[in-house]
């Protein structure tokens, strides 16, 4: 280090001093040259980056926030770093720099003035995005509101088409409706005038016999003329007490005080209350059409001898000489007046129990069935009067417990015989026949009943008189064996006759066989299946019930005998419930609207989907078959557990249905064939019911109890519903409605109806506000689709004498306890479909309040439960047909509805009760099983673009 300093030192005091100011002087212009240069080159850079931000301000926000005042103070700290400037260059490049200052604070108050514009705009911008957004959601809304009023044009247009072509069809209509005229009525009393068909008539031996009346029938011996097929069926009824002011009968019995005994006392007491209060009965004799008498016994009938049967018959104000149009009523259970000499009924009907073979007069007498003291004035069947039909084969085939006439050749046979069959089926202990029930069987004997009803068969043996075709003794065993739940087997059936064979089928409840099948009785009864027995016994419950076992049911049955199976008059209508509104003109219903400030949400969230036209309510057609039916059918009617003989009704779930072509050839009217017959898909299915039967509506019956809101919410959803015809709201509080409560507007009636109590029975009333023939049972908190519930009612339109519906239950068995229990788990089987969501027809809502056993509608309403349960066992033992269940559908509640009663322990341990009692009044189970489910055709069916489903979602 130290050589190379030497060697600066020396080299500096070489140089030259003027050389050496020429150098600084280089220097100093070549650092002021290069400072400018910078200067300007940063001042040059500072411009273009103004520029460049002005530009930047011009499209966009700026986003940096740099101080341009440190950025000139960092220009000035380099610049003064630098010992090699002057004093003058620092002055020059002081104002150069606070021109630049300036400048800068210019640029920075435009950026600012930019950036505030920028942030208005933005704001503006917002807002406008804001109400493009609302604009878009105001758009789609009207969208949505759009296809809805199209989809509500096309209804109207093809609801439009529908009246049109309705009009037609009633213009272009060739048969009119039947109406029946006014009644006509006779307007005067029976006269001895008038003779009807009063020749001589033809006796038994071929001769003629002037004033024999032994061969009147309907036709010669009837005055039809009273009785015109539009008359009511009035009958006159002979009080006693009229007519023991006569005065010839009056010098009869005042020979003797006759005083009635105990048990005709109570004969005679029933029979008259059931007269006084029939509705039948005139107090205006000369309207009637039929006049009655009944005859009672006295405690010393042996002194009513033939002449005062004469003389009373024949004194009698409207005889008209010859007795035409008069039954006569004989309650004596010994006495046979038609084979009493001397009595003459003339063209009198005879109604009794006893009667000869050759006296009888087919179709015109009536054979009555025995009317003692233990005779019921009115039946019903309860627990304890009920005898099980299972199992179908009893401890015994066949038996009978009673004395015969040993000395009786027919009876001496009969018994001879089935003790020598019974001997070779000794060991299988099938036969127990005592012919004689002495000393040593006495105790068998005596307890008769409790044989029967271990007996599958049960014998009944011809009279002692062969000429007898019923006798006292045989009605009591055949009430007896009936009532104990066996078979009649009737010796010498083909001769015999029961009462009221005239319209009973008696073949379909007993089993008649001549004397000279006995020996193959035993082959005979082992042919019979398990089915077919219970089958027999549950027709012969059937007769029991409605003709053999009360007072009321043995008048009713005579009556309508007469009436409707010989005079072809049908029945009286059924009566309908009485609908008590809640609404009318004074208190009328308040609905939402605008001018009561409140406006109803529509949060219906319906599936956008036509589902039918928007129709007008319409009644469906009434009566149809009043009298065709009592004509055609009316041995029918007798004899099957779907019909009632003594009612006439709207409408039956069992009339025929018309064959396919004739919907097109004749007979046309109301009928709605899917595209106008060619068929469719979708859009077409939509356009028409089609089906087998005319166009029709439903009517929805909702049952509720104080839950206004859900109430509401349920109504809200039925508005726009096609093919309703009206709701029905069974208002089951005794309380009002509130005062404030606003009903929506659903496009069809709604009738608020008053219930004269709490009862779950109120669902199943006939009310006469149901007008439609389909009713849809509903609970108030039932959340159904639209496209649902019309699916429902396709269905039903198919199926009208089942009931159709969503929520399936069934009965399962038990077998530790040996019951059956309800169960309402997700099953592949079922045997109920409940009613809180169901279609059924109305006329079971008559044959649920009147024909069902009244048991079950007090055990409803013990427990406040069942009514449903009670339903489906009605449907099932009158159709035997299982119920079907529409949809893969299990439940039917909403969700965010209150807790309903079906989720309390209490609810199914009533339903397990229910379904035992109910069994216990039927006798066996009435439900059945089925594995069935209805779906939408096309269901998960891959169809075309340009076609659609039946149903989009079903």
């Amino acid at each position: 280090m130290v050589p190379l300093a030497r060697n600066r030192v020396r080299l500096t005091r070489c140089v030259h001093p003027m050389a050496a100011i020429i150098i600084f002087l280089l220097l100093f212009l070549c650092l002021l040259s290069h400072y400018y240069i910078n200067s300007v080159q940063s001042m040059q850079g500072l411009d273009s980056l103004v520029k460049h931000l002005n530009s930047i301000n011009g499209n966009s926000r700026i986003d940096s926030n740099n101080n341009f005042d440190d950025l000139l103070n960092g220009h000035k700290n380099s610049a003064e770093e630098d010992n090699d400037i002057t004093s003058e260059d620092k002055i020059l490049l002081h104002l150069k720099a606070t021109d630049m200052e300036h400048r800068v604070r210019d640029l920075l108050k435009i950026r600012a003035s930019v950036r505030n514009e920028l942030r208005e705009l933005e704001s503006r911008r917002r807002t406008v995005m804001q109400e493009l957004s609302e604009a878009q959601n105001k758009l789609e809304v009207m969208q949505s509101q759009l296809i809805k009023k199209q989809q509500e044009m096309d209804r109207i247009n093809l609801s439009l088409k529908q009246t049109k072509y309705a009009q037609k069809e009633v213009q272009l209509r060739s048969n009119s409706l039947l109406v029946p005229p006014l009644q006509l009525l006779p307007s005067a009393p029976q006269t001895n005038d008038i003779q009807i068909n009063n020749d001589l008539t033809i006796g038994r031996n071929g001769q003629t016999n002037g004033r024999s009346y032994h061969w009147c029938r309907m036709h010669n011996c009837f005055d039809y003329s009273r009785c015109s097929l539009f008359s009511p069926f009035l009958l006159y009824f002979y009080h006693p007490e009229d007519v023991e002011d006569i005065d010839d009968v009056k010098n009869i019995d005042a020979k003797d005080e006759h005083k009635l005994d105990d048990e005709f006392h109570k004969i005679r007491t029933q029979i008259l209350d059931i007269f006084n209060g029939n509705i039948h009965v005139t107090f205006d004799p000369t309207i009637a059409c039929v006049y009655v008498v009944i005859l009672f016994k006295n405690s010393d009938h042996q002194l009513l001898t033939k002449d005062y049967y004469n003389q009373y018959l024949h004194s009698l104000p409207y005889w008209a000489g010859d007795g035409r149009n008069h039954i006569i009523i004989n309650t004596f259970t010994d006495l046979d007046l038609q084979s009493t000499d001397g009595i003459d009924l003339q063209k009198a009907s005879l109604v009794q129990t006893n009667f000869n073979l050759h006296t009888f007069r087919p179709n015109f007498d009536i054979i009555l069935p025995q009317i003692n003291k233990k005779t019921p004035l009115k039946y019903e069947r309860t627990e304890d009067n009920t005898v099980s039909m299972v199992p179908s084969r009893r401890k015994y085939l066949v038996t009978y417990l009673g004395s015969i006439d040993s000395n009786n050749y027919i009876h001496k046979q009969i018994m001879t015989t089935l003790l020598k069959v019974s001997s070779h089926l000794s060991t299988n202990n099938e036969f127990l026949l005592d012919f004689v029930c002495d000393e040593k069987t006495k105790r068998l004997c005596d307890n008769q009943t409790l044989v029967l009803r271990q007996s599958t068969f049960a014998l009944i043996l011809p009279p002692i008189d062969n000429h007898m075709i019923f006798t006292t003794n045989m009605s009591i065993s055949l009430v007896n064996i009936l009532s104990s739940g066996s078979i009649p087997v009737i010796i010498g059936g083909d001769y015999l006759r029961l009462p009221f064979d005239e319209v009973i089928d008696w073949r379909l409840a007993t089993i008649s066989i001549p004397i000279a099948r006995i020996t193959e009785l035993h082959f005979l009864l082992r042919t019979y299946s398990d089915a077919d027995i219970i089958e027999m016994r549950r027709f012969g419950q059937l007769f029991l019930d409605r003709h053999l076992i009360s007072v009321n049911g043995i008048i009713s049955t005579i009556l309508s005998l007469v009436r409707q199976s010989r005079l072809q008059i049908p029945s009286p209508v059924a009566r309908e419930e009485p609908s008590q509104t809640l609404f009318n003109e004074t208190n009328p219903m308040k609905f939402f609207d605008a001018t009561s400030g409140l406006v109803l949400i529509d949060t219906n969230p319906e599936i956008d989907e036509n589902l039918g036209p928007i129709e007008p309510s319409f009644p469906s057609q009434v009566y149809q078959r009043n009298y065709s039916l009592v004509i055609s059918n009316g041995y029918r009617i007798w004899n099957d557990h779907r019909f009632d003989p003594f009612l006439t009704f709207p409408a039956t779930p069992f009339d025929p249905l018309l064959s396919s072509d004739a919907k097109y050839i004749g007979s046309s009217y109301g009928f709605r064939p899917i595209g106008g017959g060619t068929g469719g898909s979708g859009k077409e299915f939509s356009e028409s019911l089609g089906g087998n039967v005319p166009k029709e509506q439903f009517t929805i019956v909702i049952l509720t109890y104080e839950r206004e809101a859900v109430l509401i919410d349920s109504l809200q959803r039925l508005k726009g519903l096609p093919y309703l015809n009206k709701v029905l709201v069974i208002w089951n509080s005794p309380r009002a409605p509130s005062i404030d409560l606003r009903w929506p507007e659903l496009g069809a009636p709604i009738r608020v109806i008053r219930a004269k109590r709490n009862s779950l029975n109120n669902r199943f009333l006939p009310y006469a506000d149901i007008e439609t023939e389909a009713v849809l049972s509903m609970d108030d908190d039932a959340h159904l689709r639209h496209d649902e519930i019309i699916f429902g009612f396709r269905v039903w339109r198919e199926a009208r004498d089942r009931i159709v519906g969503f929520p399936g239950r069934y009965h399962a068995w038990d077998d530790m306890h040996t019951n059956f229990l309800y169960n309402s788990n997700y099953s592949c089987e079922l045997s109920m479909v409940l009613t809180g969501a169901a279609f059924f027809h109305k006329y079971y809502s008559y044959l649920y309040t009147y024909s069902m056993p009244k048991a079950i509608r007090d055990k409803v309403d013990e427990y406040m439960n069942c009514e449903d349960i009670a339903m489906n066992y009605l449907v099932s033992h009158i159709t035997r047909q299982p119920p079907i269940k529409v949809t893969s559908r299990w439940t039917f509640r909403c969700p965010g509805c209150p807790v309903s009663l079906s989720e309390d322990d209490s609810h199914f341990n009533e339903r397990h009760k229910c379904i035992n009692y109910f069994i216990q009044i039927y006798g066996y189970m009435p439900l059945l099983n089925t594995q069935f489910r209805a779906d939408s055709v096309l269901f998960k069916t891959r169809i075309p673009h340009d076609k659609q489903k039946c149903f989009k979602f079903i």
